[in-house]
């Protein structure tokens, strides 16, 4: 008999979320002061040492990384899911300036003085972020009380922040841990934000605007508006057939766009002039091999240092420029909601130019197919939802739903690929049984550094932040050993396009049985939680970190054109 995994046991994180959410039902402004105390004592798994008075520079780098540079001016941030919520409430965010993190893609926008306007695309933006202000909060006040103990006068300061012994010393820290404050802050900033951590402690606010699930649903309305153009072209008689795809936008691009293959000459000479990262003799060995699949993963990597060495955006358009006119459009925050999507037509493909490892056999009779595919990039939690049942609306028959994301694994190692076809999802406390598309097989032949598990168990969560060792120990009693936050909300969106009544909740949901299209989802293992070792999440852009990310996006390619070049022969 199917039975949903057992409820974790960890009161401590169900009394945070009721905290944090009827604390925000306040139409004033909040002091982040008021969850400290719910959030200290849930355990997080992220934040270990948030009852210590030792800093946890794990858990403030994690964050920080997360927040953008301003953050060490920023008193208020107003959160709010629309410009027209912020302009009735006095905020006129439109005239402020845009501002980006490193670790989220999260419209922000900042006054140039100490207001910070959060764009939400759902509940699961907000289970994000108060814990990662949170824990900013803490572990800011306890550094900045451990410098001026430590530390005398700025000039010393100065100096600390050149040399981690020194600061660790300070701060009553390991040397590694203060090289990750120093990180965490970034070589530009470093100066600026250390002086600002030693001169003051913070006392964050939050004001909630009116938040409502029809604003959540208008956002989606939006974002499907920027993409509709592009989608449907006017001479076509009916709106194309679609396979859907969740995945970044660099590595569908590369696979299917062709431009790293066909500058490759030029990407080569620059990397063993550059050498980055120490890549160039690896580079000069694989292209004297005159195997395009051995070169064809250093190409993707670097076209992202090739096209950023040149000034200014004209390399950028010129890659647009060529994937566009190879089929493949990149629509940047379509309706302004930032998450990208591409639309690629599969009869327009260049077969010269795509990656050797998907020539299938029979690639050809793509030429006929009158499918799109269409990619999106990490949508986050429960815009997941959203985002997928508004496309769903909108487009012709859905011929297959593809999801590639990161996870934490509990019994696997930083770059494993996981395949799951059980997933408990926290939102709906719904437990999703499905065929999923992929075996290890599909994934492994490109696997060139981890590992591939199949047939596991993924529980879907409201936040990083949410999870702590009873928590993660309930569910690894289980057999439950991925820890993403997307699946749940996908498979929610993906019964609704295949049924006539809405998702249920607090059930064991079949999906196979009533689904006529292809249902894929594969996850890489980006952190470790219960081992705390080195997560790929700090690792990113680091040709390691991009391996499973390209296996895993070659497999679903891959099904698709299969799928296409079987359907066109019969």
């Amino acid at each position: 008999m199917d039975r949903s995994p057992p409820e974790p046991e960890s009161e401590e994180i169900a009394l945070y979320v009721s905290t944090y959410y009827s604390l925000l039902r306040s139409t004033g402004e909040v002091r982040v002061r008021a969850f400290e105390e719910a959030h200290a004592y849930s355990g997080s798994s992220l934040h270990l040492g948030a009852l210590d008075d030792v800093p946890d520079l794990s858990a403030f780098a994690y964050a920080a990384a997360r927040l953008p540079d301003e953050m060490v001016d920023v008193q208020l941030l107003i959160l709010g899911q629309s410009h027209e919520l912020f302009e009735a409430s006095g905020y006129d965010v439109r005239q402020w300036r845009m501002s980006k993190t490193r670790g989220r893609r999260r419209p922000l926008r900042y006054n140039g003085r100490d207001q910070l306007a959060v764009f939400i695309a759902s509940a699961s933006d907000i289970d994000d972020l108060v814990p990662i202000v949170t824990a900013y909060q803490v572990e800011w006040n306890k550094m900045h009380a451990r410098l001026r103990r430590g530390i005398e006068s700025e000039a010393q300061l100065t100096e600390a922040l050149k040399n981690p012994v020194a600061l660790a010393t300070a701060l009553g820290v390991t040397t590694d841990n203060a090289q990750k404050l120093i990180d965490a802050f970034g070589p530009a900033h470093l100066v600026r934000s250390g002086k600002a951590l030693y001169e003051r402690p913070i006392d964050l606010r939050v004001r909630m605007l009116a938040p409502s699930y029809s604003q959540y649903q208008r956002a989606a309305q939006r974002w499907w508006s920027g993409i509709e153009p592009a989608y449907v072209k006017k001479e076509e008689p009916r709106r194309p057939p679609v396979y859907f795809v969740s995945s970044n936008t660099h590595a569908i691009a590369n696979l299917i766009g062709g431009y790293a293959r066909s500058h490759a000459d030029e990407i080569v000479a620059w990397a063993r002039l550059r050498d980055p990262e120490n890549l160039g003799d690896e580079v000069a060995r694989a292209a004297a091999s005159n195997d395009p699949a051995e070169l064809a993963p250093l190409l993707y990597y670097l076209l992202r240092g090739y096209i950023h060495s040149d000034p200014g955006t004209s390399k950028m358009k010129e890659v647009r420029a060529f994937e566009t006119s190879r089929g493949l459009v990149h629509l940047s925050e379509p309706g302004h909601i930032d998450v990208d999507a591409q639309i690629a037509r599969l009869s327009e493909l260049d077969h010269e130019l795509i990656d050797p490892r998907l020539k299938i056999p029979g690639i050809e009779r793509l030429r006929k197919s009158d499918a799109v595919l269409v990619n999106i990039d990490y949508p986050l939690g429960m815009a997941a939802y959203h985002l997928l049942s508004r496309l769903g609306q909108g487009v012709g028959e859905m011929r297959g739903v593809y999801v590639m994301g990161k996870a934490a694994t509990l019994n696997g190692r930083v770059g494993d690929v996981m395949l799951s076809g059980n997933v408990y999802d926290e939102h709906s406390k719904n437990t999703f049984l499905f065929r999923n598309a992929f075996t290890a097989r599909d994934v492994a032949p490109w696997l060139r550094h981890g590992s591939v598990f199949d047939n596991q168990k993924a529980v879907t969560v409201r936040s990083a932040f949410l999870q702590n060792k009873e928590y993660m120990d309930a569910f690894y009693r289980s057999g439950y050993t991925v820890l993403e936050m997307e699946a749940g909300p996908f498979l929610s969106a993906v019964y609704e396009l295949a049924n006539p009544r809405r998702v249920p909740s607090d059930e064991v949901v079949h999906l196979s049985a009533h689904t006529a299209f292809d249902v894929g989802i594969v996850h890489y293992a980006s952190d470790t939680p219960y081992s705390r070792r080195q997560s790929l999440l700090s690792k990113s852009l680091s040709f390691f970190g991009v391996d499973s990310t390209y296996a895993c996006a070659i497999a679903i390619v891959k099904r698709i054109f299969e799928l296409e070049c079987a359907r066109l022969a019969e």
